[in-house]
């Protein structure tokens, strides 16, 4: 009866994620309610993101020297370019903030964009599924309870200023497992043969504009 209990006190930790906007570039928004008092405790999220979705190391870059986000990416070298089915997938820890009005919520927002997918067939749309976040806790002077959290196997600094690992910590309770869908436009396979012959034909009709315009207008010695 006492584990029952025990295990039920650590399960009210709950994580929440949410994508904002609308198309290709969207804002994931990460939510976290402690099921205790953590004060002076670092708390981030480690969201794994599939091949499908990418965070772009230079824009996050960017927010970050305005202090609107902190997060670190592995690895931290990534091809923005790259389809979906040439992509790999990337861990990003989002270093989450307090609110104001309650000390056991923290949030944290990052940009995350899709990638383009194959052509599908019969479908207008491919599916990415987001897992749910886990829910780190990097505690300087604070104690955590043994029967709740667990140290963690990851090898990640406690703020995004830093370089120096330190000894994160997880909920041996997990929250209640949820995926985050994803609807990526994507074109049809049908249309393979006329995307290629209309992509055939308007680069060929520019190239000669150009040329025309060069021959015209240009200097040649």
């Amino acid at each position: 009866c006492v584990s029952l209990d025990v295990q039920a006190a650590c399960r009210v930790t709950t994580v929440t994620q949410e994508l904002l906007k609308e198309g290709f570039h969207r804002d994931l928004l990460v939510k976290v309610e402690l099921g205790e008092d953590a004060g002076g405790c670092a708390v981030a999220a480690q969201v794994h993101l599939p091949p499908g979705l990418y965070v772009d190391p230079y824009e996050l870059a960017a927010l970050q020297q305005h202090n609107l986000t902190k997060a670190v990416l592995f690895p931290a070298a990534i091809d923005v370019e790259a389809p979906e089915y040439l992509a790999q997938a990337v861990v990003l820890l989002l270093f989450l903030g307090p609110e104001a009005r309650c000390s056991r919520r923290f949030h944290g927002t990052v940009p995350v964009h899709a990638r383009y997918h194959r052509p599908a067939r019969d479908t207008h749309q491919a599916l990415v599924a987001l897992q749910s976040p886990q829910v780190l806790l990097c505690c300087c002077h604070g104690h955590l309870s043994a029967e709740c959290w667990e140290p963690a196997e990851v090898d990640t600094p406690c703020s995004s200023d830093t370089t120096s690992s330190c000894q994160w910590h997880t909920t041996k309770h997990r929250p209640a497992y949820e995926e985050l869908m994803l609807r990526v436009p994507v074109g049809l396979r049908e249309h393979s043969s006329l995307v290629c012959a209309l992509t055939l034909l308007t680069t060929g009709l520019c190239s000669g504009l150009i040329l025309a315009a060069a021959c015209k207008y240009g200097h040649f010695s």
